[in-house]
């Protein structure tokens, strides 16, 4: 795989697969004020959990999208550049939510491509026997540890954990083939877009450990 080009700013969106289609919902707003009110929020989202020891205060921000709903979220982050400590965080409630909503499908594509993503699998940290209470709980304790933990180690774990699932869509892209050429299509493709997140991911990681991920 080819190393991800950080020339420039990225604002795609992080799919999981169909029908998970994070919207952006563009507006009158200036984009320069949405920018940095979007990167003032992530600030003190990420500041306020990492410099708190309560459990509450980590599960209030975990379920966050829950709470406020993910239309609310988007509208905060959905929009800032991959590669950008907004777009970053989006990117982990996005991930996460999409396993809220089918652990199960969630489940069957992770347990798809486990076997030839051993490092990966470590990395992500699922548990075993794999299904949906699993990577639920993947999920949550992943974002928890955004707060809780180091910030860079998240940002890995859910880009392992897409490279899993990315393999997952393959192998089942490959299947469906002789039977529906067109949702073979589909899951490549959203195997090509989940490779692109997990890209953005890791380089994300290595700005906050480099000190320059804003």
């Amino acid at each position: 795989m080819s190393e991800p080009d950080s020339s420039a700013p990225r604002h795609h969106k992080p799919k999981l697969y169909a029908p998970m289609d994070f919207a952006n919902h563009p507006g009158g707003a200036d984009p320069a004020r949405v920018s940095e009110a979007a990167h003032l929020a992530a600030q003190a989202l990420v500041n306020h959990g990492r410099e708190s020891d309560d459990p509450e205060v980590t599960r209030r921000l975990v379920e966050l999208a829950d709470q406020q709903g993910l239309e609310a979220v988007a509208e905060i982050w959905a929009t800032s550049p991959a590669r950008s400590l907004p777009g970053a965080l989006w990117r982990l409630y996005a991930l996460r939510a999409a396993v809220q909503q089918n652990p199960e499908r969630v489940a069957a594509l992770y347990a798809a491509g486990k076997e030839a993503a051993q490092v990966s699998k470590v990395v992500a940290g699922v548990a075993e026997p794999l299904g949906a209470d699993e990577v639920r709980a993947m999920a949550d304790a992943i974002l928890s540890g955004a707060f809780e933990g180091d910030f860079d180690v998240a940002l890995e774990r859910f880009a392992a954990f897409c490279r899993v699932i990315s393999l997952g869509e393959t192998h089942h892209a490959d299947s469906a083939e002789a039977g529906s050429s067109a949702r073979a299509t589909e899951l490549t493709r959203n195997a090509r877009q989940l490779l692109v997140t997990a890209e953005d991911l890791e380089y994300s990681a290595e700005a906050w450990r480099r000190g320059e991920l804003d």
